[in-house]
């Protein structure tokens, strides 16, 4: 892996990382903790040069086992962490509900404790929220209309609150711990019930702004990074200026540009109502992630924001050498694409627990292991022990 020297000449370099010219982005919380407005500008500096490496879940499990301390399938394979943490909030919700595939080995204590070991060593949290249908209190894939219910006046509103209240206390335990929030993601997109064609526009734009305005102005919690993410398969490339910007709250409402992409990661296959073109090669796809990159990386600089590629991934490594001939050239394929903050691939499931083959990550012993290490080794990546210290203003390596 890269020494600790590329991290402190992170650090020392980082103010040079802005141009006169950019303008330098502003979290939509003017009562962000210090270390918040850290993370967000140095997120913003780092990013022009690097892109982060995430993993979601990688500290709960991996392939081949469970509840290890100190263990991820990311660090037995690369020796490193990864720089970004993803988890789930679905646990604090109530026992009840139907949780999300695998959480019944998740906790708030073990939570905590988890983003607190990855905050210790300088690395970024993120969470987002697989939500129970509160309507039917079962699986966020139950399509029952529910969105609208949860607003002000609705049925459900009550119970909102409660969630609300419940996540802002989980959010005070982690203060001054910055963590960026992505609620109700893929929303252009049909699986979750918060998706298009399960509640409408307005309704999805009201309850964004409702839930900003209630965390950060009622609750008091100004930790958080707001992260949007909607689903690359919903967004006609032609017209992706437009496209991405369905259920979009407002520039005050949001600091990440995000994106979620599976289908420019994957080999053809024939299911064009995904939004893909069955008979376009790899190649044909790649070139569509350089100009997904692109085009959030745009829309990030003009807006004030950050860009990130906040899910994706080859689902069991079925691709040879996807690391390096697929993911990194369009991560490294032009200016705009390296301005990509952090790029998170999702979780590897636990084999034996969950009956199935579901991994985003080579384990050890893989086959994909080595393409993994070397992706890792490339300068533009940056795993946890690569990262200058992201938490105040990069002028030492402290």
């Amino acid at each position: 892996m890269k020494t600790s020297t590329l991290a402190c000449a992170l650090a020392l370099a980082a103010p040079l990382f802005t141009s006169a010219a950019e303008k330098m982005p502003k979290l939509i919380d003017t009562k962000a903790t210090a270390q918040t407005v850290a993370l967000f500008e140095n997120l913003h500096k780092t990013g022009t040069k690097h892109v982060l490496f995430g993993h979601h879940d990688t500290l709960a499990y991996g392939h081949d086992w469970i509840g290890e301390p100190n263990r991820s399938d990311i660090k037995d394979v690369t020796g490193d962490y990864p720089a970004v943490y993803g988890w789930d909030l679905a646990p604090l919700e109530p026992a009840d509900m139907n949780p999300h595939p695998g959480r019944e080995r998740m906790n708030e204590t073990r939570m905590l404790a988890f983003a607190n070991q990855a905050f210790g060593r300088g690395g970024v949290v993120t969470y987002c929220w697989h939500a129970a249908n509160p309507v039917t209190k079962k699986s966020f894939y139950d399509l029952t209309p529910a969105l609208h219910t949860l607003l002000p006046g609705g049925e459900q509103h009550g119970y909102y609150l409660t969630m609300l209240d419940r996540f802002a206390e989980y959010f005070g335990k982690l203060s001054p711990m910055p963590v960026i929030f992505r609620p109700f993601h893929e929303h252009n997109g049909e699986w979750f019930w918060w998706g298009k064609t399960h509640c409408s526009e307005e309704d999805y734009i009201a309850l964004w702004r409702f839930t900003v305005k209630y965390l950060r102005d009622v609750k008091g919690v100004h930790n958080l990074i707001y992260a949007f993410s909607p689903d690359r398969g919903r967004i006609d490339l032609s017209k992706g200026d437009t496209d991405y910007f369905y259920g979009w709250p407002g520039d005050d409402y949001v600091d990440i540009i995000g994106l979620d992409d599976y289908v420019d990661v994957r080999m053809p296959r024939e299911n064009p109502a995904l939004g893909e073109t069955p008979e376009k090669s790899l190649e044909g796809k790649m070139q569509d992630l350089v100009t997904s990159l692109e085009m959030i990386a745009r829309i990030a600089e003009e807006r004030g924001k950050v860009p990130a590629l906040t899910e994706t991934g080859n689902d069991q490594q079925t691709i040879p050498n996807w690391w390096t001939k697929v993911l990194l050239p369009c991560l490294d394929a032009s200016e705009l694409t390296r301005r990509t903050a952090w790029v998170e691939v999702w979780r590897n499931a636990n084999a034996e627990l969950e009956g199935h083959e579901h991994f985003f990550a080579p384990y050890k012993g893989h086959p994909m292991a080595e393409d993994f290490i070397e992706f890792c080794n490339s300068d533009l990546i940056l795993l946890e022990n690569d990262l200058p210290y992201m938490y105040r203003p990069a002028s030492n390596c402290d």
